[in-house]
């Protein structure tokens, strides 16, 4: 099908584009590179290689590798997106262009959910790496640390100061951040550098059961177990900012590919390091009893082991500033995704409103609300992870989509950025995207459906109840979005691992030991791909409807605060 093909004659063919207004454009090209290198070098690189090695043993290694490559199907697409329409909160932005508000506001929920999670997941694990130096701020509970007694204060005093920080604008945030993401990646290649220096066994990658001591199989499932893909999906900042950059044709396509490119390379290389680097008296009983007392992190506990006690102190520093600066970047994220829903109509208006800086200063509020909120007795942060991972990967899908219905809805519109083979690429970008959410197994994912029901009562509430003029619906523009998750929930389901399967084996396994592995799993997964995309090529709004949408809703400038 070639990228003209269903455009109604006589319909425009491009549509002119321009910038939201009163928002700061003080991002440079590598402020805008580290808000995705920040967000990927969160608080899972202390304990991922670890994690990874338990499941695959040496084949880890390809684990990192092929994450990566899947992420970058998906930037690939959203870079194509983003230079086309370089708006704030962009992953909600586009698929309200090609397809409608039910379709934005579905994929839009999910993601401001997931990202007003990361933040105080975040703080919480600041808190817990500094349990054992302060533990007055929580409280162990059947293996669990809760928030307790002063913990709480503490809590809301970081998301009061993350807050706060966004509120002064992109400017200082991006200085801020710049900073503490050259402290991260030092940290990570001074380890790397030093494990290489002080203990290199090669044996260890062909000894003990072999390259892939458990099967290749658990190559992918390391992906979504070991916090592989959960690691890389920070790239998608560059999106979120791209409205705030001083030149989005070059700072996105540079940001969004070049942050996980630069991860991969760095992930892989740590993965490598701390594989040779274990002593083989450590892997007697093989990779899946590999184990480490250290409370502050495998890698501190690695560093003990080989007697570099000055580097365990460094990464037990390190486990507090690399969360922290995750949590300041998703602080941004969601009050831009808040934005992003207003700009939309699909939220109140008032959550466009800017200060003197050009923030979203009520979205700002919302965010802090929210997650002080989610800062509520839960049993732990870890068990949001893969909360998050499943919802941003329905967040990302859309827009896999939103690249093929462009082509055919507005074929002449200039794409600085343009991806090559036709839908290939959109076509893998989705089906990496549909394979994070069956990974995620169904006890993640219903609790994201869950969460999307909610959001729909709130969408209703708000079209209902709203006295402001709010866009049609487009449900049947919109229709491929529900038949699309329903179709995905169910193949999770039947891919899930029973209740009573020890924690530990299920690791092991490929997809649970329902009747859809990983193998039938991904195989089903790439023909619904297939036709949920063509389905949705078929239902797209008309071409006259995206470019009012295109032309009318970033200049629908929002008021700034006086």
């Amino acid at each position: 099908m070639g990228p003209t093909m269903g455009t109604p004659a006589g319909s425009p063919t491009r549509a002119t584009v321009q910038l939201d207004h009163g928002v700061r454009r003080d991002v440079n090209r590598i402020s805008l590179l580290f808000t995705g290198v920040g967000a990927i070098i969160g608080s899972g690189w202390l304990f991922g290689a670890l994690y990874a090695s338990q499941i695959a043993g040496p084949a880890a290694i390809l684990s990192w590798i092929v994450g990566a490559i899947m992420v970058l199907f998906i930037g690939f697409v959203y870079a194509e997106l983003s230079v086309m329409f370089p708006v704030v909160g962009g992953i909600i932005r586009f698929p309200h262009y090609s397809f409608g508000s039910f379709a934005s506001f579905s994929s839009g929920w999910i993601s401001w959910l997931a990202a007003a999670a990361v933040t105080p997941i975040e703080v919480l694990a600041t808190m817990q790496y500094a349990y054992p130096y302060a533990s007055w701020l929580m409280t162990p509970v059947e293996g669990e640390y809760l928030v307790s007694g002063y913990g709480w204060l503490i809590a809301i005093a970081l998301m009061a100061l993350y807050s706060t920080i966004n509120a002064l604008g992109v400017g200082v945030f991006a200085r801020l951040n710049n900073i503490l993401v050259w402290w991260k990646l030092a940290v990570i290649v001074l380890v790397i550098v030093v494990f290489f220096a002080v203990s290199f066994n090669p044996g260890n990658l062909s000894e003990f059961g072999g390259f892939t001591p458990e099967g290749a199989g658990t190559i992918f499932t390391a992906i979504p177990a070991a916090g592989v893909a959960f690691s890389y999906l920070g790239f998608r900042n560059g999106v979120e900012f791209a409205g705030e950059t001083d030149n989005p044709q070059r700072n996105v396509p540079f940001a969004l590919i070049g942050s996980v490119v630069i991860t991969a390379i760095i992930y892989v290389l740590l993965q490598i390091a701390f594989v040779t680097g274990l002593p083989r008296d450590l892997l007697g009983d093989g990779w899946g009893e590999l184990t480490f007392a250290e409370s502050a992190g495998p890698l501190a506990g690695l560093a003990l082991v080989l007697g570099v006690v000055w580097m365990a102190w460094l990464l037990r520093v390190d486990a507090v500033v690399s969360p922290a600066d995750t949590g300041l970047i998703y602080a941004g994220v969601t009050t831009r995704l808040s934005y992003a829903n207003a700009r939309n109509d699909n939220a109140p208006q008032a959550l466009t409103r800017l200060n003197r800086r050009g923030v979203p200063w009520i979205s700002v509020l919302l965010m802090f609300v929210v997650g002080c909120f989610f800062f509520l007795p839960f049993p732990a942060w870890s068990k949001f992870i893969g909360f998050i991972t499943s919802a941003f990967a329905v967040s990302f899908a859309p827009g896999c989509l939103v690249v093929g219905a462009m082509r055919r809805q507005l074929p002449d519109q200039d794409r600085p950025f343009r991806l090559p083979g036709g839908d290939t690429i959109p076509l893998l970008a989705f089906f990496s995207s549909n394979l994070l959410v069956f990974w995620s197994t169904w006890s993640i994912n219903e609790k994201m459906l869950i969460g999307l029901l909610v959001g729909y009562v709130v969408f209703v509430i708000y079209h209902v109840a709203t006295k402001h003029d709010t866009p049609p619906v487009d449900f049947k523009a919109g229709s491929w979005f529900p038949v699309w998750l329903a179709g995905m929930l169910a193949l999770s389901y039947f891919g899930e691992v029973t209740p009573n399967q020890p924690a530990e084996e299920a690791l092991l396994l490929q997809g649970g030991d329902g009747p859809i592995g990983v193998g039938l799993g991904a195989l089903i997964i790439a023909v619904w791909s297939v036709l949920i995309y063509y389905y949705a090529m078929a239902v797209r709004l008309p071409s006259r409807r995206v470019a009012s949408f295109v032309e009318k809703t970033p200049t629908d400038a929002p008021h700034t605060a006086g």
